[in-house]
């Protein structure tokens, strides 16, 4: 993707003067370091006899992140028709980094906002090629592939779950920001989905840059003048449960009572003084008899410190997109508002505990839940509080994947039998040693479970690289549900076993195969094997520094 594509020409792309500071003051220090050695008019040293002196050790060597690309986020609001005649609109959200001077990839999900499909959500990849057709003009072709559903019946059907959106759209550009008007097509090709139309799409993103390290400098001492990686500070793992308040029902009218647990991710960055936060977060059903419900929210907050910075109540703002496991959320829209308290602990992770009253405002659902997070710091602590303009850490290497898991056998609630291809995002990030964390969201692309989705996180050992491959293992567990398939409540659990190959040097491409067992924890437990191929781009991150 050109930087003339994704940056306006007027404002070409920054050059970042804070990285050429930064050497300069590495400089300078070691001057003064040298100076001090010896004082001026102080006495020379008196040589001695040769005498056996103890070797310094070299300081490892700090490296600094130069690795820019041009980066988008995109919102596109896409309005169709079902084949009832009922119409909805797909609001999708993109983040994608340029791959070379022409194109640009990244994850996406779109999710119904309109009409009474709330719960129809896909998750995938976006490519798009960008032509300049004029100073603050450009043309995007685009093509999005991704799997999920969430509401079907016999008249509206996503088929095997596989959905594919090309676009063709004219953006203006305006500083930073650009907007455009275009084409798309929305269709579920495979099984018997009949989803498919043609129209005008909408779109308004805003252009910003992609700062890394070499994956290859993973463990190494780096220094970094902005956020690296996709720019969060903090991701969380949460569980949860929520209490439907009376009049709350599923599409059918039957009232809901029972609890719900719920299971979960979120990502953070922080601004300000470290007070005040934005992110993006996103949930399943987890136990409670409504398997494939999922939510997908963007959220805002603000807290204070309780005699210290560490200490922290305040309250957050969430509103997105919810539905599935024959929950009526109408439209799909959720708002969700509450207190907060969070602990950040002297040794690096976060402890935090959320409450809040959530509600559909277009449908028959509100509740009050209360959630519990473990969050890791993907920055250093210091700059989440208060952003200095040059931070050192530990460069810690992360991989984001296009993951095609096959399920075999999977077991239906109508007791059939069948195999599953699925389609998601995989992110693994090292966290020193042989220790990595790992995460994984998506949906079955191929065989009759269409709108069974996953969202599952847990943790991995890794062997070093030896002839550019390596190996290890993963455990996961997370919330999963739909397509008919039987999950019990939705508690899942994944054990995996893999290969990957990496190059040698500096490469970032990824290819990855593994195999495992896939079981669910309610209902009848169903296990099953299942084997997965990954392609991946890994880049270096600055994390806290290492203790050494």
């Amino acid at each position: 993707m050109p930087r003339t594509a994704l940056i306006a020409s007027k404002a070409p792309f920054p050059s970042r003067p804070l990285l050429l500071c930064s050497a300069l003051l590495a400089a300078q220090a070691q001057a003064q370091a040298q100076a001090q050695t010896q004082a001026p008019g102080a006495e020379p040293p008196v040589v001695s006899a040769p005498s056996v002196t103890p070797e310094l050790k070299e300081p490892p060597r700090v490296v600094t992140a130069t690795d820019s690309r041009p980066a988008a986020f995109e919102l596109n609001w896409s309005p169709i028709k079902m084949p009832t005649g009922q119409k909805t609109a797909l609001l999708g959200a993109n983040y994608m980094v340029a791959i070379n001077e022409d194109w640009g990839i990244g994850p996406a999900a779109y999710g119904a906002a309109k009409g009474e499909f709330g719960g129809l959500f896909t998750v995938g990849f976006n490519l798009q090629r960008r032509f300049r057709v004029g100073p603050n003009l450009h043309l995007a072709a685009s093509v999005y592939a991704g799997a999920g559903g969430g509401v079907s019946s016999d008249k509206v059907r996503p088929g095997g779950g596989l959905m594919l959106r090309p676009e063709l759209s004219l953006r203006g550009e305006f500083g930073n920001w650009y907007a455009g008007v275009g084409v798309s097509h929305v269709t579920f090709p495979n099984g018997n989905g009949n989803i498919k139309d043609t129209g005008v799409a909408f779109t308004i993103g805003r252009m910003d840059r992609f700062l890394s390290f070499s994956p290859s400098d993973s463990g190494s001492p780096g220094r970094a003048g902005d956020r690296t990686g996709m720019g969060f500070d903090e991701i969380a793992l949460s569980a949860g449960v929520e209490k439907p308040r009376s009049g709350s029902r599923t599409r059918g009218g039957v009232p809901l009572t029972g609890r719900k647990g719920k299971a979960g991710g979120d990502l953070r960055q922080y601004f300000g003084d470290g007070s005040s936060w934005w992110g993006l977060e996103a949930s399943g059903a987890a136990s409670g008899g409504h398997d494939g419900y999922m939510e997908i929210l963007a959220n805002a907050g603000q807290d204070w410190g309780i005699g210290s910075q560490r200490l922290r109540v305040g309250g957050q703002l969430s509103f997105g997109l919810g539905g599935g496991g024959d929950m009526d959320t109408g439209n799909g829209w959720l708002v969700r508002v509450g207190p907060t308290l969070r602990w950040i602990t002297p040794w690096g992770p976060t402890l935090r505990l959320d409450a809040g009253y959530m509600k559909a405002p277009w449908g028959h659902y509100d509740s009050f839940q209360v959630r519990g997070s473990l969050a890791l710091p993907l920055e250093k602590v210091s700059r989440i509080l208060n952003t200095p303009p040059l931070e050192s850490g530990t460069v810690r290497a992360q991989t984001l994947y296009l993951s095609t898991p096959y399920f075999k056998d999977f077991k239906f609630k109508d007791g059939s039998r069948d195999n599953v291809t699925g389609l998601g995002i995989g992110m693994t990030r090292d966290f020193g040693g042989p220790w990595y964390g790992v995460a994984h969201a998506g949906s079955a692309a191929l065989g009759k479970a269409g709108a069974f989705s996953y969202g599952m996180f847990g943790l991995g050992a890794q062997s070093p690289k030896w002839n550019g491959m390596r190996v290890g293992a993963e455990a996961l567990v997370g919330a999963a549900g739909g397509g008919g398939v039987s999950v019990g409540g939705g508690a899942v659990t994944q054990g995996e076993v893999w290969t990957q190959w990496e190059g040698t040097g500096r490469d970032h491409l990824r290819v990855k195969v593994g195999v495992g067992q896939w079981k669910a924890l309610g209902g009848e437990k169903q296990s099953t094997p299942m084997v997965s191929l990954n392609i991946g781009w890994a880049f270096g991150t600055l994390g806290p520094a290492a203790k050494r």
